[in-house]
């Protein structure tokens, strides 16, 4: 059986490094079609080289651009990879301009396409990852579900049949490379940060980072707090930072590279609290049960609010400033509601034998 899997963006690299080895384990031939959505090293070759993805087999390069310009030039070129590598089946994953690119070149060459990660709702429809899953979600022939949640969604929008729950390969991810993430990474001693003694910001949605106001007010307010702040900068989040006016990054607030996700897995352990906007970060936070604070009104990740231990948070100096100064005990995690750890197993025995 051969499958063609589209990744273009880094949380799909981790997303896709368990089904990869889950693949390669059960003997199914893989061809990873690139789309070079994300194409900075730290934003792409790296992962692949963490977490043990085979290289790419093409690298179409389609780089940043408009919604559209970006969408279409992909769908062009899968369109051209899967008809001359004649796959059984097209693997997407999440929510990006790739999984649609993806999705719809798959859906109309009446390829079987599986989602992984599907059924999210986050009903904002500013945002343009809520319109890539659920259109995905709606071309699809297999629908992995990571939670109870997400099936829910599906069934409220019709979609019952190929629905299946589980899991979620984040939280297999994490399970394993977490150990590997503690030997490898040195990134504590780099940045000489002490665990529990820091915060981590992740700032990179268009919500946050196309409003200069609000970009300004989340800078100003990590400038202000007054514990180390490591802010790891998306290239699309520093382009936006350097068209400010100088003066907004001040204080504790250290703007770094990105990080590999060995090092975002330790910084993330050990941090005391995470400022994010990432679904992605949202979750690990969850993971690996460090409180995390939410720079969005809405969370299509809903099971993270659980307890406390992710809490949405409005884009005000107060309120940003409020949240990170509570570090109160929250209510233990009981079990978690991503699945077991086994959701690449069970996806590839679900595409292999249908």
């Amino acid at each position: 059986m051969k499958i063609a899997t589209i990744l273009g963006a880094r949380p799909q690299f981790i997303k896709a490094a368990p089904v990869s080895i889950a693949m390669r384990e059960a003997g199914i031939e893989e061809y990873i079609i690139h789309t070079g959505q994300h194409y900075d090293f730290e934003m792409s070759q790296v992962f692949f080289d963490e977490l043990g993805l085979p290289a790419p087999n093409v690298n179409l390069g389609i780089g940043s651009g408009s919604h559209g310009l970006q969408t279409g030039r992909m769908q062009e070129q899968i369109e051209r990879v899967l008809i001359s590598q004649d796959p059984e089946k097209v693997l997407v994953y999440g929510d990006t301009n790739s999984t649609l690119a993806g999705a719809l070149a798959a859906v109309k060459l009446h390829l079987p396409l599986a989602h992984v990660e599907a059924g999210l709702r986050s009903y904002n429809r500013t945002m343009p990852e809520e319109h890539n899953r659920v259109l995905t979600d709606h071309c699809a022939d297999f629908l992995f579900c990571p939670t109870e949640t997400a099936v829910k969604n599906l069934a409220s929008e019709g979609i019952l049949a190929g629905v299946f729950q589980v899991g979620d390969t984040m939280y297999d991810a994490v399970l394993m490379f977490r150990e590997i993430a503690a030997r490898r990474a040195r990134i504590l001693a780099e940045f000489g940060l002490a665990a529990g003694k820091f915060a981590l910001a992740t700032i990179h949605r268009p919500y946050n980072t196309d409003d200069p106001q609000k970009l300004k007010t989340i800078l100003a307010a990590l400038s202000a707090h007054d514990e180390t702040v490591i802010f790891p900068v998306h290239p699309r989040t520093r382009a936006k930072i350097e068209n400010l006016s100088d003066g907004v990054i001040r204080g504790n607030l250290k703007l770094v590279p990105p990080s590999g996700y060995l090092e975002m897995l330790m910084l993330i352990e050990n941090a005391r609290v995470v400022i994010t906007d990432s679904g992605g970060v949202q979750k690990e936070a969850f993971f690996l049960k460090t409180p995390c604070l939410t720079l969005r009104p809405e969370t299509e990740w809903v099971e993270t609010l659980a307890g406390g231990w992710n809490r949405l948070v409005d884009v005000t100096n107060e309120n940003i400033l409020f949240h990170l100064a509570q570090s109160g005990p929250l209510e233990p995690i009981q079990m978690s509601p991503f699945g077991e750890g086994d959701a690449a197993r069970q996806i590839v025995s679900y595409i292999s034998r249908s």
